[in-house]
């Protein structure tokens, strides 16, 4: 059986979003599929039945660099695309194919505002990178596999989440793509459903100060007590998702919960939005549109560059409390 190895280095959501390519392979080939990624990723394609084998790194690809090369892979797809994953292909020495990163397009938007981009989602790009295997997408949406029979109990954590529940996902890699504590309590005394507050151990402090400047509703702080695979089943069995433009947007996406993305530094404009192929109605997009210093990055940055944050403090409420209302019908 000939083998393809899928390189994609971190992180979640990223990874999330390669599953769609994975699947494609898998079952309109031949191919046996390993991937590459850092070790605290390496379970996200461990739990994935289309992929026979994860080989994972610690720091530096040349740990796995032997490893690799007794494999003798007969195609590579470079889904990270970056000078460490370049370097990696060509030492391999196997035909490859990568995707269209378009950091040009996105540095002419973020720095001068002219928008070059394709109104494509970043899963169509990366599929780019198996045209030459005549792999096709198949428009099913992402996957996230758990454990099996993994599942977290809500009512372990409160009996009050018997009836459904939204999860609010309040983390973010960068703090510019995070909905300050004070707006997030506001939202979540307003929704008709009880809240819980997912994250990890670095928003636990903000899930407290948003539990305190609730003034209503069943508000739950689990932010950091979760593993990722626990709070993914948490978002599993949500009603509805609320959340930044974060890993767990992508999780909620693939087990096709109702989403509302925040969007606050960034934009989906990047290609990195809740990626429903066959169901748009599914997801809502909030943002305050028309602010001139937004996108201000293709990532984020640790603190707003003009200080005053409009971009997630002017976010509309209302609008956000009646997509929630349509999104739960």
């Amino acid at each position: 059986m000939k083998k393809i190895l899928i390189i994609r280095f971190s992180s979640i959501g990223d990874i999330v979003l390669t599953s769609p390519v994975a699947r494609a392979i898998k079952e309109q080939s031949d191919f046996e599929i390993h991937a590459l990624t850092k070790k605290r990723y390496h379970y996200l394609y461990k739990n994935n039945p289309r992929i026979s084998k994860t080989i994972g790194f610690s720091k530096s690809v040349t740990e796995v660099l032997d490893e690799l090369k007794k494999e003798k892979y007969d195609f590579i797809v470079d889904l990270q695309k970056n000078v460490r994953s370049v370097k990696l292909v060509k030492s391999l020495k196997v035909p490859h194919s990568s995707f269209p990163k378009l950091n040009i397009e996105k540095w002419l938007l973020v720095n001068l505002h002219i928008n070059k981009l394709p109104e494509k989602h970043i899963v169509e790009r990366y599929f780019e990178a198996v045209k030459p295997l005549n792999i096709e997408n198949d428009n099913k949406g992402l996957e996230y596999y758990l454990p099996h029979n993994f599942n977290t109990k809500p009512t372990s954590i409160n009996k009050g989440l018997s009836k459904g529940y939204i999860a609010f996902i309040i983390g973010g890699q960068h703090s510019t793509k995070i909905m300050p504590a004070v707006k997030v309590a506001s939202i979540a005394s307003q929704l008709s459903l009880p809240v819980i507050l997912i994250g990890g151990p670095e928003d636990k402090k903000r899930g407290e100060e948003v539990v305190k400047s609730a003034t209503s509703n069943l508000i739950i702080n689990c932010c950091g007590q979760y593993s990722i695979n626990a709070s993914a089943s948490l978002v599993k069995q949500a009603k509805l998702v609320i959340t930044n433009d974060t890993g767990l947007m992508h999780v909620g996406a693939a087990f096709k919960r109702p989403i509302i993305s925040l969007w606050g530094n960034t934009i989906p404009e990047f290609g990195m939005y809740p990626y429903f192929p066959q169901q748009r109605a599914q997801y809502v997009i909030s943002e305050v549109s028309g602010l001139k210093c937004r996108p201000c990055s293709k990532i984020g940055f640790d603190k707003c560059p003009k200080g005053h944050f409009k971009c997630m403090l002017d976010q509309d409420e209302r609008f956000i409390i009646k997509s929630s209302l349509m999104l739960l019908q």
